[in-house]
């Protein structure tokens, strides 16, 4: 009989694991469980669709390193599912850092290099090269990953189901209400449905839900929902360039959106988180914050956009740890009980990385990319881990 492993969310994390299980083992008997088929609150599919390897930690850089080199050949690989495409536009990450901010800047980027991520220091003259409308007398010199960038995340998640299912992983439409455990071990899940799941293990990718799987088992997953607010704007006309992903020392920090076709409008999309959201499950995008707290932040940084015409506002779900870092491998008081949550916003651009490595862990007990400071436990030993690149 195969080894049973149910992966409770399918979002990107959950089927990027369930896709890299079965490519490396086809003999294993992979159950996706989804509460929500239609994904319409899922984190991801609401997602900015930034990637990039511009932290400050080997493990972060290392998964994202592996999200970027992944994301350049999704197209190509999982073009044939009709999921639409990635566009993974490799046009970096500009960080623009002012007085105020300038040492962090110098350590970061000499942190990151010495871990191997590829990051360049820009000065003024250059940056106004690479966006020639931005206004950079505050400025003092930009951090800009070139091969980092954006793409479109409601086709990853698509594609990464169906290359998953393609793979056999079985997809079931339905939630979990208990998990068993019993002589130290996850034993069996019970669904809403009635049915019940005889496990060996089982992987919690429920994102900004997994509180309530801990609950199930008696053990702390702690991961709160935090609404994060994303607009999409149209520009007022075809711009001469495109924007890289541009983050302002306010925090505000925006994308191209290309047109799909030659009549259709140019866009960008303005994201910024608010330090201060109360968490919670709040969907409601509040639309009065576009004036204040993104248009006009941007449009002080690039006068040009000053008639950017609002489209649309939406919220989604960050699944926050306290340290803004993730929760990743088996639980130590709970054999076959995984973690795979928390990214915090970075779900997206972690999530290849994330597959490959709990995969590794399932598989072997070990993975290439040294997660450990990502172990649950670091939080009841009072030693969170923490990469001043997260934003």
């Amino acid at each position: 009989m195969s080894r049973r492993i149910v992966i409770v969310g399918g979002g990107v994390i959950g089927s990027s694991i369930a896709y890299h299980l079965r490519r490396r083992d086809p003999t294993l008997d992979v159950v996706v469980i989804e509460r929500d088929p239609t994904y319409a609150r899922a984190s991801s599919r609401l997602a900015m669709g930034g990637i990039r390897q511009q932290f400050s930690s080997r493990p972060n850089i290392e998964l994202a390193q592996y999200g970027v080199k992944f994301y350049r050949r999704f197209d190509t690989a999982f073009g044939h599912l009709d999921a639409g495409r990635a566009n993974f536009r490799q046009r970096g990450y500009l960080f623009l850092v002012d007085a105020a901010n300038v040492d962090r800047f110098e350590l970061r980027v000499e942190r990151q290099r010495e871990l191997g991520a590829y990051v360049a220091r820009l000065e003024v003259d250059q940056i106004r090269r690479l966006v020639p409308d931005v206004v950079l007398d505050d400025i003092r010199f930009g951090v800009f990953g070139p091969q980092d960038g954006y793409a479109n995340p409601r086709a990853i998640l698509a594609a990464l189901q169906r290359a998953a299912a393609e793979a056999g992983a079985h997809y079931v439409a339905d939630a979990v209400k208990s998990i068993d455990r019993s002589a130290g071990h996850v034993r069996s899940v019970g669904l809403a449905s009635g049915g019940e799941i005889t496990i060996e293990t089982i992987v919690i990718a429920t994102g900004a839900f997994s509180a309530a799987m801990g609950e199930m088992v008696g053990i702390e997953i702690p991961v709160s929902p935090v609404r994060q607010q994303l607009f999409r704007c149209v520009l007022p006309h075809r711009w001469p360039y495109r924007f890289p992903v541009v983050v302002d020392p306010t925090g505000v920090h925006w994308r191209h959106e290309d047109p799909d076709g030659p009549d259709d409008s140019d866009r960008l999309i303005v994201a910024c988180t608010k330090s201060d959201e109360s968490s919670g499950e709040n969907f409601l995008c509040d639309m009065s914050r576009w004036e204040p707290d993104f248009r006009g932040p941007m449009v002080t940084r690039v006068p040009p956009l000053e008639d950017v015409r609002l489209l649309e506002g939406w919220a989604g779900l960050y699944e926050m740890t306290a340290d803004h870092n993730p929760l990743i491998g088996e639980h130590p008081d709970l054999p076959g009980f995984y973690l795979a949550t928390g990214f915090s916003g970075h779900g997206l651009m972690m999530a290849p990385g994330v597959g490959y490595t709990v995969s590794q862990l399932i598989l072997t007990g070990q993975s290439s990319i040294d997660i450990s400071p990502f172990e649950v436990t670091r939080f009841t030993r009072g030693e969170l881990f923490w990469d001043d690149a997260t934003i």
